[in-house]
């Protein structure tokens, strides 16, 4: 569809693009990003014919575009500027309307069912529709955008060029317009060519993503190739970090902010507080604290600096302990999106904790435990009926230092390795099996880490970290194994 060939540009003398190569087929989505400068207006005026390469050659459907007549390219080519004046005070609709000049044809060109038809759809895909006899005087910059969006899609093109058509939008706005495009360009063969500065969005709607800086191509690939932190960090030269997105498969982009520089904490226990009543356990850090976490409130990743152990009798039964779990946590003043929140039948007087120092780091472990509802995992399968007793082992590992992703994992692989250890070395039957338990059919775990000091990379059992994490999960499991035990046995 489109084929730019050792393409470079110049005003006067300064070089603005520099031998730019690349190919787009016909319906993809083509996201070009760089910063400030870089070239990517000039780059979608070249393709669009409103500027001449210097040297090289631009193809659009196999012809240079220096042969094409503008009103033959217009039939083919649509552009969205990034800001358009408007000359007149025309209505949404009479400015739509001029889309269709490309396909008017004679000495007196007739208005027709189709023009109408082409006209009203495109109102109605910019979420126009009801505004048609509104100025354009009186509209918000967004809602000129859509206004100048549906003139260039009632040109009917085949080829879309969109210079940064999310500015002015709003978020909801800028959703529907980048799925309509996404669906246009997959059901009628739309080829899009955009300019982003949200590197996000070019991640979620692009096909593939042409990276430019100071006039030169980086890269051309799809999104996960070209959007590395190397890369966007030598062009963009501030510091961010390119992960995944958590619930599509597409890279995401998060800046790192300079935050002012607090002074260092000697030592974990310095920066927290723990608090413990007979309706909950209730650990504060001075600083959120990077979190991974299988609880009720708080789950997934996140950065929490509230973590609340609620003692709940032995006979709850709530249809929904997510909403149960925040009232709790509301009635007390407590704002859930800060709070890791787990809930355990176990008393919570048979609470055990454990801390460790290992070279600059140290770990603090809380865990509580009930066993009453033991299961062995490797038998689970053979259990007939579903019978639950109250008993959950809750475990909460605080750790002073900076964990990778990988780091996170690998901690909560030895705190269940130590967990399970423990029980059996305490003999902790499943009742049903009558073998070793593994664990408790409820059980919870957080791994908070404070993302300060050095790096920790991995935190396996061979690693001081991980060593740590698996000493203090082991005793202090046991240790309230035990308390647990000799409560219940002076209560026989």
């Amino acid at each position: 569809m489109i084929n730019v060939t050792e393409a470079s540009y110049h005003y006067n003398q300064k070089k603005v693009l520099d031998d730019i190569n690349f190919t787009v087929k016909k319906g993809e989505i083509i996201g070009i990003v760089g910063p400030n400068g870089s070239g990517k207006t000039t780059l979608l005026k070249l393709i669009s014919g409103m500027l001449h390469a210097n040297t090289g050659d631009i193809r659009i459907k196999g012809q240079s575009i220096t042969k094409y007549e503008q009103k033959k390219l217009a039939k083919i080519i649509a552009v969205l500027p990034q800001t358009i004046e408007a000359s007149f005070n025309y209505s949404v609709q009479e400015t739509v309307k001029l889309g269709r000049y490309a396909h008017q044809t004679g000495l007196f060109p007739q208005w027709t069912d189709e023009d109408e038809n082409v006209v009203k759809k495109s109102i109605q895909l910019t979420g126009l529709t009801g505004m048609e006899e509104m100025s354009l005087a009186t509209l918000s910059g967004g809602e000129r955008q859509r206004v100048f969006l549906s003139r260039a899609l009632a040109q009917e093109p085949e080829i879309l060029m969109l210079d940064e058509p999310t500015n002015h939008l709003d978020i909801s706005y800028q959703i529907h317009l980048l799925d309509s495009l996404s669906q246009w360009s997959k059901t009628s063969d739309l080829t899009v060519i955009a300019i982003f500065h949200d590197l996000n969005l070019a991640s979620f709607y692009c096909d593939k993503i042409l990276l430019l800086n100071n006039g030169k191509m980086i890269a051309m690939d799809a999104p996960n190739k070209v959007l590395n932190e190397r890369d966007l960090t030598n062009v963009y030269r501030t510091q961010l970090t390119v992960g995944e997105h958590s619930t599509v498969p597409k890279t995401l982009i998060s800046l790192v902010p300079k935050l002012p520089t607090l002074p260092q904490e000697n030592g974990l226990m310095s920066q927290i507080s723990m608090d413990l009543t007979k309706e909950m356990i209730v650990i504060q850090t001075k600083q959120p604290f990077k979190t991974l976490s299988s609880s009720i409130i708080g789950d997934g990743i996140g950065w929490k600096s509230t973590f609340v152990n609620r003692h709940v009798h032995k006979n709850y039964n709530c249809n929904s302990p997510r909403q149960d779990m925040t009232s709790f946590l509301q009635s007390h003043s407590m704002n859930s999106p800060d709070c890791i929140g787990m809930m355990t039948a176990a008393t919570l007087e048979d609470v055990a904790t454990e801390a460790l120092n290992v070279n600059n780091h140290s770990i603090f472990t809380v865990i509580t435990a009930g066993t009453s509802n033991a299961v062995d995992v490797s038998r689970a399968m053979h259990r007939e009926e579903e019978v639950v007793y109250p008993g959950t082992i809750n475990m909460m590992i605080f750790v002073d230092g900076r964990l990778t992703e990988a780091a996170f994992v690998q901690a909560i692989m030895i705190a269940t390795e130590a967990k399970t250890k423990a029980l059996h070395d305490e003999h902790i039957i499943d009742p049903l099996s009558a073998t070793i338990a593994s664990g408790t059919s409820t059980d919870s775990i957080v791994i908070a880490a404070s993302q300060t000091k050095e790096l920790i990379e991995y935190a396996g059992s061979i690693t001081q970290v991980g060593k740590a994490i698996g000493h203090t999960v082991y005793e202090a499991t046991r240790k309230a194994i035990q308390n647990n035990k000799t409560r219940r046995s002076g209560h026989e």
